[in-house]
C-alpha cells in the first residue's frame, strides 16, 4: 500500500491524499483546494498529480473549501465515481460548492477552475454515510466515519482495507475539533490503526480558555462600538466560526450583558449556514441540547439582523452607528467582508476582531502582521483601525486536544503517523512532543512525497 500526499503537506490548505492498493484501487481522501500561497495556489489548483479517472473512490473528510473545494474540477477532468460523506457534509457542500463555483465565474481576470454545471454534476455523485455504521463500498474498502468536532459534520476517516491478502487499517483524522467546543460534539474514539494521518494546525500551542470567551467578546464590544463610537467588524469563516461566534452575543443578550447595538451577520453563505445548523441539533452536544430546551434558537437574538441580500449589505456600508458586523471570508481574501474593510480600515475608532487562522500572504494576515497599508478591491487602503485577536473561537485541536484524540490507540500498533494540514515548525513541535509521549515512526511529509506502507 502507498500514500501519497498531494495536498496539505507542510502547509495548511488543498487537502488530497492519494491511498493506492497493490491492486491498483485508488482511494482519494479530500479534494481540497490550496489558498493564499500565490501563484503555488494557481498551480496546484490547475492540475492534479494523478488520473481522475482511475481513482476508485473519494472520501471527504468535511465540507470546508480547502478540503472539499477542488471536487468539481476532479468531476470536470473525468471523475466519474462516489463522492462519500456524512449527510451533514453534502449539506453544507450543496451550498459551498456551488459558491465557489459563482465566484469561478465571475472572477474575470482567470479561467475558471469548474463551473456551476460542474458543481451540480459533483453533487449528483455524492453519496451520505452516517456516523458509526460501517460502511461496505467494495470487497477491498470499508469505510466508517466517526466524529471529530471540527464544523458539522466533520469525520475521521476509518478504514478497514483488504491489501494482498491481509487487513490493513488507517484513521485520516480531517480535522480534529475542539474537546471544549460549546456546539458541538467533541472529538469521538475511533477504532485502532496501523497508519495515522494526523492534522496539525495548532499542534505546537495551547489556546486559551474558553471559559471566558463572552466576557472578552463583551469588553471588546462595549470598548470599541460603546466608548469609541466605532465599527467592529468581525471577518469570519461561514461554516463554524460564524455560529460560534452568534451563539456567544445571543448568550450575551440572553443575560442582558450585550451593549445596545445592533449585530449584523453580513454573508448569505453564512445565513444559508446557520440554517442548517438549526436543523440538525441531533449533533450538538448534550450541554447544548439542554440549552436550547429553555432558548429554542441559540442563533438568533433581537439586535442582530441577516443580511442576504445585495442592495442591503450596500446600505449597511452607509451606516454612521456603532455595530457589529460579521462577515465572509475569514481570511479576508473574498466576500463581502472587504467593502466592509475598504470603508472601515481608515478609522481609527473601529476596530477588525480576527478570530481564526490567517495565511501569512493573504489580506488578512498582512492586516494581522502590521500593515499600514492594503489594497482591498484594487485601491491602497490606509490602515487606521486597530487590529484584536481573539484565539478562544478556533474550531481546531490544539496540543491538548490531539495527544486527547489520540489517547484511544494502542502505540504498539501504531506503524506509522503521518502530520499533515499544518506548517512545517508547528510540525516538529508537535513531533517532538507526541515523541516523548511514547508514539514513534512519526513523519512529516513533502508535497508529492509517496511512502510505501
Amino acid at each position: 500500500m502507498t500514500i501519497s500526499f498531494y495536498g496539505a503537506a507542510q502547509s495548511v490548505t488543498g487537502s488530497k491524499h492519494l491511498v493506492t492498493l497493490e491492486n491498483g484501487k485508488r482511494i482519494l481522501l479530500d479534494c481540497g483546494l490550496t489558498q493564499g500561497m500565490g501563484e503555488k495556489s494557481e498551480e496546484r489548483n490547475r492540475s492534479f498529480d494523478f488520473e481522475p479517472e482511475n481513482l476508485t473512490c473519494l472520501i471527504l473528510s468535511h465540507a470546508h473549501i480547502d478540503h472539499s473545494g477542488l471536487i468539481p474540477k476532479l468531476v470536470r477532468d473525468g471523475y466519474q465515481g462516489p463522492i462519500y460523506c456524512t449527510p451533514p457534509t453534502l449539506e453544507l457542500c450543496q451550498l459551498l460548492l456551488r459558491d465557489s463555483a459563482r465566484i469561478q465565474q465571475n472572477n474575470s481576470s482567470t479561467e475558471p477552475l469548474y463551473t456551476e454545471e460542474d458543481a451540480e454534476q459533483a453533487l449528483q455523485q455524492f453519496v451520505t454515510v452516517p456516523y458509526d455504521e460501517p460502511f461496505q463500498i467494495d470487497e477491498d474498502i470499508e469505510l466508517l466515519f466517526t466524529d471529530t468536532g471540527h464544523v458539522l459534520g466533520s469525520a475521521a476517516i476509518n478504514l478497514r482495507l483488504q491489501d494482498e491478502g491481509r487487513e490493513r487499517t488507517l484513521c485520516f483524522s480531517g480535522d480534529i475539533g475542539r474537546f471544549a467546543n460549546r456546539i458541538l460534539n467533541p472529538p469521538q474514539a475511533f477504532p485502532q490503526a496501523e497508519i495515522i494521518i494526523c492534522e496539525s494546525t495548532y499542534g505546537n500551542r495551547v489556546h486559551d480558555s474558553l471559559e471566558n470567551t463572552e466576557e472578552r467578546l463583551q469588553k471588546i464590544v462595549q470598548e470599541v462600538c460603546v466608548e469609541r463610537q466605532g465599527k467592529l467588524l468581525i471577518p469570519a469563516f461561514s461554516i463554524g466560526r460564524t455560529q460560534e461566534l452568534i451563539y456567544s452575543l445571543n448568550y450575551l443578550a440572553e443575560e442582558g450583558r450585550l451593549p445596545e447595538v445592533k449585530v449584523f451577520v453580513d454573508s448569505p453563505l453564512s445565513v444559508y449556514a446557520t440554517d442548517i445548523m438549526r436543523e440538525n441539533p441531533q449533533y450538538f452536544r448534550d450541554s447544548m441540547q439542554e440549552y436550547i430546551k429553555d432558548d429554542p434558537d441559540p442563533f438568533g437574538f433581537p439586535q442582530l439582523t441577516y443580511i442576504t441580500e445585495v442592495d442591503d449589505s450596500k446600505e449597511l456600508n452607509k451606516i454612521e452607528e456603532p455595530c457589529v458586523i460579521i462577515s465572509a471570508s475569514g481570511m479576508m481574501e473574498a466576500g463581502r467582508i472587504q467593502h466592509h474593510l475598504k470603508t472601515n480600515l481608515p478609522d481609527p475608532n473601529s476596530a477588525v476582531l480576527v478570530t481564526g487562522y490567517c495565511e501569512p500572504s493573504t489580506l488578512g494576515g498582512k492586516l494581522m502582521n502590521g500593515a499600514d497599508k492594503v489594497h482591498v478591491l484594487g485601491e491602497e487602503v490606509e490602515v487606521r483601525a486597530e487590529m484584536m485577536i481573539m484565539k478562544e473561537y478556533s474550531a481546531h485541536a490544539d496540543y491538548g486536544d490531539i495527544a486527547k484524540f489520540l489517547h484511544c490507540q494502542d502505540k504498539e500498533q501504531i506503524q506509522r503517523i503521518f502530520l499533515v494540514h499544518g506548517e512545517k515548525s508547528v510540525m516538529g513541535q508537535l513531533k517532538d512532543d507526541l515523541t516523548e509521549l511514547g508514539y514513534q515512526n512519526i513523519e512529516i511529509p513533502e508535497f508529492r512525497l509517496s511512502y510505501v506502507v
